[in-house]
């Protein structure tokens, strides 16, 4: 009876440690592909398929190069890679084709990121563009985050600030100045291009689930180890699931433009109905 209670307890302790770890980027990429989709349907109804296209020439390779990065780092061998096309009979507009050794479990944890890459490469690719073109609202976000962001256990303090976080983002980069500014309408349509194709594919989707699938045995088993040598496992997981504030106060550029997006997208909508009526 002990041993099965100390079964289970390992069981959860696996799943809760991993939840702390990688939770926060999987709740990331379910916001920002809701929002994708969301958008991305107005389009369609409002320009047709055609409509998604136009930012499809800055989005998709940047959507891409985060599969490619994250397949150089857990080492997979990449076979083919896509970075754009438009005459796909199913609308696949680009891909990385990718193989890894089945016995690796460090390989096989990184179908996980993989997937995910798209997010790290768009969330990235945002802040390089701040920094480039609008530094200005770049190091107004930079202090924002230094002052306020602590590696700390993840609670609503953290949830609050990055709130404030994307608050400072929005007036920082919507000033006169910028408005006045060539290369801030630059950043504005490269921003709304990766975000409106910085989520996930249903085959991202699937690659991350057999990922994440390894990383909670891999947990289980240092776990198992743990429990034998009398390791408080939990304690250190949370305190080092702490980057999740940083990750979340990036990712807050991701989901503001996204969100921005979604507005533009049923803005143009109406637009074209009222015209149409």
């Amino acid at each position: 009876m002990n041993t099965l209670l100390s079964f289970l307890h390992i069981l959860l302790i696996s799943f809760l440690e991993m939840l702390y770890l990688v939770g926060v980027i999987i709740v990331i990429g379910l916001i920002l592909g809701a929002l994708e989709r969301i958008s991305n349907s107005y389009l369609i109804r409002a320009f047709g398929p055609k409509g998604v296209m136009v930012t499809a020439w800055i989005g998709t390779p940047i959507h891409e190069i985060g599969h490619l990065l994250q397949c150089f780092i857990w080492g997979h061998r990449v076979s083919r890679v896509k970075l754009l096309q438009f005459n796909h009979p199913a609308g696949i507009l680009g891909y990385v084709e990718h193989h890894y050794n089945p016995n690796s479990i460090y390989q096989q944890i990184g179908n996980f990121f993989i997937g995910l890459g798209p997010i790290f490469s768009g969330i990235g690719s945002l802040i390089l563009g701040m920094y480039l073109l609008v530094p200005q609202s770049y190091y107004t976000f930079k202090t924002q985050v230094e002052n306020r962001i602590k590696l700390e256990q993840l609670d609503l303090t953290v949830l609050k600030t990055i709130v404030e976080s994307a608050s400072v983002i929005c007036k920082s980069l919507f000033t006169f100045e910028n408005l006045i500014n060539p290369l801030f309408w630059l950043f504005l349509i490269i921003a709304f291009s990766i975000s409106s194709h910085i989520a996930l594919s249903r085959a991202d989707i699937k690659g991350s689930a057999r990922g994440l699938t390894m990383i909670f045995f891999a947990i289980f088993l240092f776990n198992i180890l743990a429990n034998v040598l009398n390791w408080d496992t939990y304690q250190t997981v949370v305190k080092l699931a702490g980057y999740n504030a940083y990750l979340l106060a990036f990712s807050s550029i991701a989901i503001l433009f996204s969100f921005l997006t979604l507005i533009i997208s049923v803005v143009l909508f109406n637009i074209k109905r009222q015209f149409i009526n």
